[in-house]
């Protein structure tokens, strides 16, 4: 069977540090890899699945499923001892999808052979099948946590090692690693983008021209797939070409002593941790000079590669901007060339700061009352609106968990029934893939019945248990944000706004999806949907303004209406709600209310909100911003009637506790 025609390589328009970032992989496969960031419906997938047509084809023994050379076979592999006879096939494009499963990625035992033959025998995975290729996993910042730790471990290595169910196999598995997202479905943790050896940015052009051609090529390719390929044929061949003898004349390109200096003069300007961005700035410079043709590495090939190869690096915080500012990279080219011209090597001074955020003003503008001056003013006589206040350093957040076993996205927050995990137990009705022990056990005391005669088991369906394992969810972390004037004190709404997002910085590290209701004024607003890109969570709370009422019941109600619009839309993400107030409700339901009687009235639709997330099953933390010598305890009321626990802000710092303390209770919620 034909595969159908790919979109040519040589007619992509426009997106061209993506492709001189691939080009540079093919030239030089130890580069790392690349990441592809940007905006959905950029060609991202079509240029990356194009490159597979211009890689040189491979040698390898003919059976082996794993892709051995023959001038250098794997001599631990599981296929070996291998025959001489040897065979030419085009180098593999092998794409991971993000749903699929441990074993299809790494291998495993092939249990038809093991049951009906009796003998321990291995099924490859994907690791097999990209050996040598290319692994392209589309959507890489939303692949489960466990997958993309065994492909950690095989982009470290080059190896795979499989151990499980009485089988260990270790291979080899070194690979060309091609990932694309898109930002705003959440970022990739931090291992795994550090092992991509460059990253780029793609985004559709705004040029009208550009946009125009684009359109064209993409309706010609799709009414005649097999004739615009072959138009196309002769300039994707002469890049095949360009590519081999690139490739062969790598290993001979020198890199001078003058260039190193100013590759680590470089690293060290941009203040990037540990030395991988030296060794990928190097290959990258190489495997460019041999692209030009060049025999020697040259300043405009550190210059190239650092564009390609410290954006993803200089992030300090999983909420810095991604990218490279063309200043500081001048700034830091100037910087490197002193190094490379007069053999210095002492590291030089980074940037003032240091790739950190600049911090913002001591506090707003306007009236200062001082310490606690103006803290607690009423919200009838608090300013309509403040500037946001500068957020307070960011701090190690305490584990916060919804109790109970979810069944949710995997994530790190909360327990879980889960595919991946920890196995707990066997059964015969629930589960997760077969639990070849238990099964094996439940079938070994009948075979002599059965009149099993030869090596093989005789199985029957009531034989076979599935595992139960044990992992963790990502939950839906829903920020109710108290925005009102008796939270506008400088010190105190800095405080509130760094323990937000100490807690963002948490939940992106647990994978969760996040969602920030705020409420001032005479109402409550969805200021963030619930989504996976944390990092657009923070940067709507530094824009947070304070002041006015405080519409607590509205909040409430709010946060109720999108948890339960997000049970519909996945039923199986349970919520966390973290309530960050100091409990002074001034804004009922009932507008026309006046005087004492309104106030009263605040605080109970308050405490009735309140029940509704309670009785709904809904896990909910209150976090007291209350200060002062004088304390109302109203917080504490709120969390009583959430069924659940009531922090203090200083409380949310793991480094001031002892352990882990789960945010919720256990009891369940009280009963409607």
């Amino acid at each position: 069977m034909t595969a159908a025609p790919r979109f040519p390589f040589s007619a992509v328009v426009g997106h061209d540090d993506l492709r001189l970032a691939l080009l540079l992989n093919a030239v030089h496969p130890a580069i790392g890899g690349v990441l592809v960031r940007g905006e959905k419906g950029t060609a991202k997938s079509t240029v990356v699945r194009a490159l597979a047509s211009l890689l040189p084809p491979l040698d390898v023994i003919t059976g082996c499923r794993f892709g051995c050379a023959p001038q250098a076979a794997d001599p631990q592999c599981p296929d070996g001892p291998h025959g001489s006879e040897a065979a030419q096939r085009p180098a593999q494009l092998v794409e991971l999808p993000v749903g699929a499963t441990e074993d299809r990625l790494i291998g495993s035992l092939d249990l038809e052979r093991a049951l009906t033959e009796g003998v321990r025998a291995f099924q490859p995975g994907l690791l097999a099948a990209a050996h040598r290729g290319v692994l392209y996993v589309d959507e890489v910042n939303l692949l489960h946590d466990h997958l993309v730790d065994l492909l950690l471990d095989a982009a470290a290595m080059g190896r795979a090692h499989v151990e499980r169910e009485g089988v260990s196999v270790s291979h080899a598995a070194s690979f060309l690693l091609v990932g694309t997202m898109n930002p705003e479905e959440g970022e990739l943790r931090p291992q795994l983008l550090d092992r991509f050896g460059l990253t780029v940015h793609v985004a559709a052009s705004r040029d009208v021209a550009t946009r125009t051609e684009v359109v064209r090529r993409r309706l010609a390719f799709e009414a005649d797939p097999a004739g615009f390929a072959a138009r196309w044929a002769d300039a994707d061949a002469e890049l095949a070409e360009r590519i081999a003898a690139a490739r062969a004349r790598v290993g001979s390109v020198d890199l001078p002593d003058a260039e190193l200096r100013r590759i680590s003069a470089l690293c060290a300007s941009f203040d990037v941790d540990g030395m991988r961005a030296d060794l990928v700035l190097a290959r990258t410079a190489t495997a460019h000079a041999a692209w030009r043709g060049a025999e020697a590495v040259a300043e405009e090939d550190v210059e190239a590669a650092a564009r390609l190869a410290l954006p993803h690096r200089r992030r300090r915080d999983p909420f810095d901007e991604p990218g490279i500012d063309e200043d500081q990279l001048q700034q830091a080219l100037s910087e490197a060339a002193e190094h490379a011209d007069d053999g210095d090597d002492e590291p030089p001074e980074g940037p003032d700061d240091g790739g950190q955020p600049p911090e913002g003003p001591e506090g707003p503008t306007g009236p200062d009352g001082g310490a606690d001056g103006s803290e607690e003013r009423s919200d009838d006589r608090a300013p309509a609106e403040r500037p946001p206040a500068a957020p307070a350093l960011a701090f190690q957040a305490r584990l916060l968990e919804v109790p109970g076993l979810g069944d949710g996205a995997p994530g790190r927050r909360s327990r879980s029934r889960a595919r991946s995990g920890r196995t707990t137990r066997a059964s015969t009705v629930e589960g997760h893939g077969i639990h070849l022990a238990a099964t094996l056990a439940a079938a070994a005391p009948h075979q002599v019945a059965r009149g099993r005669s030869g090596s093989g088991l005789v199985l029957r369906g009531d034989d076979l248990r599935r595992a139960i394992r044990e992992g963790r969810e990502g939950n839906l972390v829903l920020f109710a944000v108290d925005a009102s004037g008796s939270m506008a004190a400088r010190e105190r709404m800095s405080a509130v706004s760094g323990a937000v997002l100490s807690l963002l910085r948490d939940a992106y590290q647990r994978r969760d999806k996040v969602g920030v209701v705020t409420f001032r004024g005479d109402s409550a607003e969805l200021a963030l949907p619930p989504t996976s890109s944390v990092d657009i969570a923070a940067a709507r709370m530094r824009r947070l303004c304070t002041g006015g009422r405080t519409p607590l019941a509205d909040g409430l109600l709010r946060v109720h209406r999108v948890v339960q619009t997000e049970r519909m839309r996945d039923p199986q993400r349970r919520a966390l709600v973290v309530l960050l107030t100091d409990g002074k409700a001034t804004v009922p339901l009932d507008s026309g209310l006046t005087g004492r009687i309104r106030t009263q009235r605040a605080v109970d639709d308050a405490l009735r909100s309140a029940g509704l997330l309670a009785d709904a099953g809904v896990a909910s933390v209150v976090v007291d911003c209350e200060n002062g010598p004088v304390r109302l305890g109203l917080a504490g009321r709120l969390g009583a009637a959430l069924a659940g626990p009531c922090l203090r802000l200083e409380e949310l710092s793991a480094d001031n506790v002892a352990g882990v303390v789960r945010a919720v209770r256990d009891e369940r919620p009280r009963a409607a």
